[in-house]
């Protein structure tokens, strides 16, 4: 089972090799860490929206604490201590809210600060990583199709193989016509075959084409004799045409006998 396992593993991580493409994978990790930087920058949003609502608050605590302090002195001005006294306690726990909400408004602001910051070394992360995903992109991309070109010059791509085959497989397919072609020729010729189109020769005509054939053989043979000899072509060729006609007249006496 382990051993199944591990060949199962194994094709399927060559079957996801083939299948990946490395520009697609730098595409989807820029993607993500857009969405990354998304999430920060809404983060610090968040963070300097409640730091602000910290800032309303507190001015509002401080404008009551001031108005409680004016009421504590008229009150104190018209002889009533007691509105007085009743006016400062509630500034004093006016004074202990605006304590606390001045502490979370330091540490939020400390919050963004540090998010803020986060962001920006994020942001140059993601300009860095861009600009490198673009350069692997375009050498890959050049890499591959100096590899096709290579493939297609060499004829060991399968778009080449296919048309090296196919061309393989018309030359032969036209060698064969051929041979087929020349041997009816020699069978027509050698009377082996009946041409069906009533144009073949007789026995006559063919005797006439091979004496006619066999004369200009002689001709010439007569005329390089003469060239060899020092005569002329034209006596050459009168010569052979006296050796002609005794031959003629001999195979006559010899078909009359």
């Amino acid at each position: 089972m382990k051993r199944m396992g591990m060949i199962f593993r194994a094709k399927a991580n060559k079957a996801l090799d083939r299948a990946e493409d490395p520009r697609e994978t730098l595409d989807y990790s820029y993607q993500k860490q857009l969405e990354l930087l998304q999430k920060v920058r809404r983060g610090v949003a968040d963070v300097a929206t409640s730091r602000k609502r910290l800032e309303l608050q507190l001015n509002q605590l401080q404008g009551q604490s001031t108005k409680l302090e004016d009421q504590g002195r008229k009150a104190l001005a018209l002889g009533r201590e007691d509105l007085a006294r009743e006016a400062l306690s509630r500034r004093a726990a006016l004074q202990q809210q605006v304590t606390d909400l001045e502490t979370q408004h330091q540490t939020l602001q400390g919050e963004e600060e540090k998010l803020t910051l986060a962001a920006q070394r994020l942001q140059a992360k993601v300009d860095a990583f861009r600009t490198r995903k673009e350069t692997i992109k375009a050498t890959y991309t050049a890499a591959q199709a100096q590899t096709r070109i290579g493939e297609a010059f060499s004829g060991i791509s399968e778009e080449m193989g296919d048309v090296g085959m196919a061309i393989q497989r018309a030359e032969d397919k036209t060698a064969q016509l051929q041979a087929r072609a020349g041997a009816i020729d020699e069978l027509l010729a050698s009377g082996a075959l009946d041409d069906q189109s009533g144009m073949a020769k007789d026995d006559i005509a063919a005797e006439l084409d091979r004496i006619s054939g066999g004369t200009d053989v002689e001709l010439e043979l007569q005329r390089m004799k003469a060239e060899l000899a020092g005569g002329s072509p034209r006596q050459a060729l009168e010569s052979g045409q006296q050796d002609e006609s005794q031959q003629s007249q001999g195979q006559h006496k010899f078909d009359k006998q």
